[in-house]
């Protein structure tokens, strides 16, 4: 049983619900944040996020930072990109409008190469995009948030090394991180940028990246200095090598609390297979979709290779909109989220099952969430078998 306050199941695509002992890490007393015990802490969650994200490479530098998933984008467009640099950005949602207008912000050049929603850039076209113009970074989104819609990341990252070896590969992997698989060395990624709240499965604040070699490198061999302070390599670099080496250092006084949450978030996640974790999400994910279609409820994203296993995203019938049915929803003791795509927002609902609530066999929320789903249906007079 939880020791939580009674509540709704929160069901969105983060913040997810987060485990009691998650929780209790927050209460931790105050520690000194250059002092032998939290940077022994420190330490040990970036080490559990090479883990996480399944990197070895040494050259490899994980990075915490206090932020939301957004500052990602910062440390991308700040670090990696020099003004008047080109980059691609694959558009699967409204995180990638919001991406490319972070590197329009630095100078640099965004090109977008979008699919019709529901739906992502198919690797010919990426390809042939990759031919005929010279690219410093091409940005995917992993999971968008918005639409659901899952990018098929290992096949992407080998068709750019194949074909534009120089072009280092970004992914956005805030909605995806923790729920789907990602193997940053095997798929020879350069950049993973992620958030606290959503698969990882711990409170908000906390903005977690991961950078390859070949990405510092590049920023060691920048012409220009980095236009930002706060997301600037040069000042965090150094921090989160000493922090790994479980030495003290300082830039800004980090976050405490939400480490030593962090760090029982990814204890929990790597006390069992990786392989394992993502199965029950995906398992998981079958499950609800098939429920969703038997409600005759259609999915955003409707080819089952673009599907998301830690969200889902589903129309809403004719004449109903989202501010008609998700009160009735959480009259149920369910929070639904509404949509986000500028394009559809109120025609649509978003469903999240990631973290504890799809791998604590001892929780209901999946269920609970398709029930109050079908009631809601019903109260909006939409009649469900």
């Amino acid at each position: 049983m939880s020791n939580q306050a009674e509540h709704p199941a929160l069901m969105i695509p983060g913040p997810i619900e987060f485990d009691d002992a998650v929780l209790g890490s927050m209460g931790h007393f105050s520690q000194s944040h250059v002092g032998p015990p939290f940077v022994a802490t420190f330490g040990e969650t970036l080490s559990m996020l090479r883990k996480l994200l399944q990197t070895s490479d040494p050259a490899s530098q994980p990075f915490v930072i206090s932020g939301s998933g957004t500052l990602g984008w910062d440390l991308v467009a700040a670090n990696l990109a020099e003004r008047d640099e080109e980059v691609l950005v694959l558009h699967t949602g409204y995180f990638a409008d919001s991406f490319a207008d972070c590197f329009e912000t630095y100078g640099v050049k965004a090109t977008q190469l979008k699919a019709p929603i529901g739906d992502r850039p198919q690797l010919p076209e990426i390809e042939k995009a990759l031919k005929e113009k010279k690219y410093k970074l091409i940005c995917v989104t992993h999971v968008d948030t918005s639409t659901g819609v899952l990018s098929e990341v290992k096949a992407l990252s080998e068709m750019v090394h194949r074909v534009s070896p120089e072009t280092l590969m970004i992914v956005d992997g805030v909605c995806s991180v923790g729920s789907e698989e990602i193997a940053f060395d095997e798929w020879g990624l350069d950049a993973v940028i992620t958030a606290s709240q959503k698969g990882i499965g711990c409170p908000p604040g906390l903005s977690i990246s991961m950078f390859s070699g070949r990405a510092i490198e590049a920023f060691k061999n920048r012409k220009t200095p980095p236009a930002s302070y706060f997301a600037s390599f040069k000042n965090w670099l150094p921090i989160m090598q000493n922090y790994e080496a479980k030495k003290p250092s300082y830039f800004a006084t980090p976050p405490t609390q939400l480490i030593n949450a962090l760090h029982t978030a990814l204890t929990q996640i790597l006390s069992r297979p990786l392989s394992e974790r993502f199965a029950i999400h995906r398992e998981t994910s079958k499950r609800i979709k098939a429920t969703v279609d038997s409600y005759g409820l259609k999915q955003l994203a409707t080819k089952p290779e673009n599907q998301a296993n830690g969200m889902t995203a589903m129309y809403l019938p004719d004449g109903i909109k989202a501010p008609d049915i998700l009160p009735h929803i959480l009259k149920k003791g369910v929070i639904f989220a509404a949509g986000l795509h500028k394009e559809i927002a109120p025609k649509y609902i978003r469903f999240g099952h990631m973290g504890v609530s799809v791998t604590d066999p001892r929780r209901d929320d999946i269920d609970q969430g398709l029930k109050a789903l079908k009631e809601g249906l019903g109260d909006v007079g939409v009649k469900v078998e």
